[in-house]
């Protein structure tokens, strides 16, 4: 792997996790329909007049995407032209990249097209989030490869639930159905309805989360899984702020910055 390779594995993942903290912004601002139900296009046009705050953040949100696509796309061509007299077949994770991308393309335009359905919108952020993590792994190359431990896979895919119900939370206005902190509405088992239900599995799933990730940092040697558990308590820590402040959108969009670093954090995580 070449550091020019290296570099434009690094950009297309930084790119992407701007890409998922405006999305945040879009939704957090109510800005999904800012290009009203044109897709690709913006209200009908490639360049929209931009007199509207909510066309500029959606438009911004789409430009970026664009510089994704063409940095993921860039990846994989340079990967197989550096590759391409092996006379090996493998499944590198440039190609995979370009396959979410696709996924994730396809499923931004259902989203604009049915209005913003939340399954839809869940969905879009998951296919970020594995692409952000394929695009890490590439970046890594096979110095960062190894075998992953059981514990750090659970905490994976324990990561992954809760990015995906805090999404669920956030997209079904569930967000506001549980007041106070730790608890929700003061109680350990809420009983304010499916909304608050929920919101409160979101918060037992960061808590088990939390749990886990410092079991793992006691028990494996390292920096990295020590920066996890520290991401974890702030992410924590910004969801107490994000409830108790009464949802405050700046809060909101931090929460879900910290929430991928956290995603990022495991990709990267040396054990």
């Amino acid at each position: 792997m070449t550091r020019r390779f290296t570099t434009l594995a690094w950009s297309a993942a930084v790119c992407t996790y701007l890409l998922i903290v405006l999305g945040a912004v879009v939704r957090i601002t109510g800005s999904g329909m800012g290009c009203g139900d044109h897709w690709p296009l913006c209200n009908g046009h490639l360049f929209p007049p931009l007199a509207d705050i909510g066309t500029v953040i959606e438009w911004s949100h789409r430009l970026v995407a664009a510089l994704v696509s063409i940095l993921v796309v860039g990846l994989a061509a340079y990967d197989w032209w550096l590759n391409r007299r092996s006379d090996r077949p493998t499944v590198r994770p440039s190609y995979v990249a370009v396959g979410l991308l696709v996924i994730q393309i396809l499923l931004g335009a259902i989203t604009v097209k049915l209005e913003l359905p939340a399954w839809s919108v869940v969905l879009h952020l998951g296919t970020a989030m594995l692409l952000l993590a394929t695009l890490l792994v590439a970046a890594r190359g096979r110095g960062g490869a190894q075998h992953a431990a059981p514990l750090r896979i659970a905490l994976l895919v324990l990561t992954f639930v809760t990015v995906l119900f805090g999404a669920l939370t956030a997209n079904l206005g569930a967000a506001a159905a549980c007041h106070g902190f730790p608890l929700c509405n003061g109680q350990i088992w809420t009983t304010a309805g499916p909304l608050a239900l929920i919101h409160w599995i979101h918060r037992l799933l960061a808590y088990s989360l939390t749990v886990a990730a410092a079991l793992w940092a006691l028990r494996t040697p390292g920096i990295g899984p020590k920066v996890v558990l520290g991401l974890i308590a702030l992410q924590v820590a910004v969801g107490a702020a994000t409830v108790l402040s009464g949802l405050l959108s700046d809060f909101q969009v931090a929460h879900v910055a910290v929430g991928t670093a956290v995603w990022a954090g495991l990709v990267l995580a040396d054990r």
